[in-house]
């Protein structure tokens, strides 16, 4: 089972090059679905939450304020310290968990771990491939303001936020450029599962 981890910056094309592998037939485990997943009511996660930041944190129908948790932690190292060192071991728990199930249904799959903090919470783990999605900071600016309607201050302060580029292009195993156009980035994407596929196979 090759085990495949998708990293990338915000407005990277990410998202597009794992829906791309999924058509093809790869199993693709979502972090930030687990990351909800393990902050659900009534989990543990979410009660140590209300714990180290306030009950405030959770809102009438029991469910994480991730709007008020983001602003109490963005821009502050210790606070998003403290978070992570509770969020992580839980999501990296139950990621490996999705591993093994992905396995045990189908020994030949092709997982891949679409996960955005690869560089800052994961990137040692024994992936037999990482793939970075790539586009300069420039473009994915413009892709935050056109297509998701974020001003420009706010696009540039999100990317900002994030590990510079090159931290992710030192990890690659394979680089997909993604400021092109779509059906270039597709073209990758399809070289990237015929190369997964004839490895599986030798």
């Amino acid at each position: 089972m090759p085990l495949i981890a998708l990293t990338g910056g915000i407005a990277s094309g990410k998202s597009t090059i794992a829906a791309r592998l999924a058509e093809h037939g790869a199993v693709v485990i979502d972090a930030d679905r687990i990351v909800r997943d393990v902050q659900a009511p009534g989990s543990p996660v979410l009660a140590r939450l209300a714990e180290e930041f306030g009950g405030e944190m959770i809102q009438p129908d029991g469910a994480l304020d991730r709007a008020r948790l983001g602003a109490r932690v963005f821009g502050d190292a210790e606070a998003l310290g403290r978070l992570n060192a509770i969020v992580h071991p839980a999501v990296k728990q139950e990621s490996q968990r999705r591993f093994a199930a992905a396995l045990a249904a189908d020994p030949a799959a092709v997982v891949v771990y679409d996960v955005p903090l690869l560089v800052e919470a994961r990137v040692d783990d024994p992936w037999d491939l990482i793939v970075v999605a790539d586009a300069p900071a420039a473009v994915r600016e413009e892709r935050l303001v056109h297509e998701r309607g974020l001003d420009r201050a706010e696009a540039r302060k999100r990317i900002a936020s994030q590990v510079p580029d090159d931290r992710r292009r030192e990890i690659a195993d394979v680089l997909i450029d993604t400021a092109g156009t779509l059906e270039d980035t597709l073209r990758q994407t399809d070289a990237l599962w015929a190369r997964l596929r004839m490895e599986a196979t030798a």
